[in-house]
């Protein structure tokens, strides 16, 4: 849950910030912050895989520093949507049904044959969208202001996410399920 809301505020709040404060001064607070999330990760003992997301941002926190590089910190959601987007590529060509798995974990009833089949080919709808997503991100870096960036970077892919999900679903219940009916 904190882990959510600090990526939500990651970008507005560092936006506001270096309008106040140095821009090094900000870099190296998210630095340290960083830092202190990833050893306490370690002493929680959390998987490799929980690791990625504090060393990306260490790792481009570093390099933001040692440039005064604005670039390299709004690279981070960029990143972060192009390991999403790969997770989805690596999911569908190898099988791993991620949408059928998350589904499963929270959604508590049981699913019908129908159902299972049409989230088992769900993750190709999400290579998709995460490259949209992708594209959007880069474009905003490269285009947009600031101010816009930290909307996208903040709340916008979530919006889109949540569209998706809910385009996914309405498309799932009214047409697709129906196809593997059998």
């Amino acid at each position: 849950m904190l882990s959510n809301i600090l990526s939500i505020a990651f970008a507005p709040m560092f936006v506001l910030l270096i309008h106040y404060f140095e821009f090094k001064l900000v870099v190296l607070a998210y630095l340290l912050l960083a830092i202190g999330y990833f050893i306490y990760s370690i002493f929680k003992k959390k998987s490799y895989r929980d690791m990625v997301m504090p060393t990306i941002y260490i790792v481009a926190f570093f390099i933001a520093y040692y440039f005064s590089s604005m670039q390299s910190v709004k690279y981070i959601p960029v990143t972060l949507s192009m390991i999403f987007l790969l997770l989805f590529i690596d999911s569908h060509y190898n099988k791993k049904e991620m949408i059928l798995g998350f589904t499963k974990q929270f959604y508590k009833k049981q699913l019908s044959d129908a159902e299972v089949a049409f989230l088992k080919n769900g993750d190709i709808y999400w290579v998709w969208v995460m490259g949209v997503n992708t594209l959007i991100h880069l474009y905003v870096v490269n285009f947009c202001s600031d101010a816009f960036w930290a909307f996208y970077a903040s709340v916008g892919w979530y919006i889109l996410f949540f569209t998706s999900l809910l385009m996914q679903i309405i498309y799932g219940k009214v047409y697709a399920v129906k196809m593997y009916i059998r």
